[in-house]
């Protein structure tokens, strides 16, 4: 391996632990207790968005589902073709998209506001039609990616796991989920049997 290749591979993980370290910063506490609020009552959860947002959000679905919230992940090309029915009034759609204006997704916002549903918005871009048309903004807030080309979704990919896992720590305890709760729906691998024993 290059001298260089081990350098940019350090580089890319000092980075990624700066834009996590910098969202401690930039969480807006109020739009975060909200999101929580929303999460916790609602009756259904989808999340949707495009490319490495999309592997990010169709984790944090499964993260809630492990907490027995009812999610799921919609991608944006299955939402306009009809999935979007399984989404009602009072339901909470969390959208993902650093520039907020992410061009599969521009339909799926408009249909989120005709039906009521709550729309929590995970952008960087504050003038864009997500976040204009969001109930909820989270911030998400990275200076550059890791790679040398400045193009691939790093740290911004990183950010935004780390954003969702606090929200699922912050729904753990709003909504008081045990880890019996847990054993039962995960009987499953290493995790499973040590839960039930």
């Amino acid at each position: 391996m290059k001298l260089n290749s081990l350098e940019a591979a350090v580089k890319s993980i000092q980075i990624e632990r700066n834009a996590i370290e910098k969202m401690l910063a930039t969480v807006e506490t109020e739009a975060f207790a909200q999101a929580v609020e929303a999460l916790a009552k609602c009756p259904r959860i989808m999340t949707c968005a495009s490319g490495s947002s999309g592997i990010a959000a169709k984790k944090f679905a499964h993260s809630l589902c492990c907490i027995e919230r009812g999610a799921m992940f919609m991608p944006p090309s299955e939402a306009v073709h009809g999935g979007l029915g399984g989404l009602k009034r009072d339901d909470v759609m969390v959208m993902v998209s650093r520039g907020g204006k992410t061009v599969e997704l521009l339909p799926i916002i408009n249909v989120c506001n005709k039906k009521c549903a709550t729309l929590i918005a995970v952008t960087e871009n504050m003038d864009s039609p997500l976040a204009k048309c969001a109930d909820i903004i989270l911030p998400l807030i990275v200076e550059c990616e890791s790679d040398k080309l400045g193009v691939m979704a790093t740290s911004s990919y990183v950010a935004t796991i780390a954003l969702f896992d606090a929200l699922l720590c912050a729904l753990i305890e709003e909504t008081g989920y045990t880890s019996e709760q847990f054993a039962l729906i995960h009987p499953g691998g290493a995790v499973g049997e040590m839960l039930n024993k």
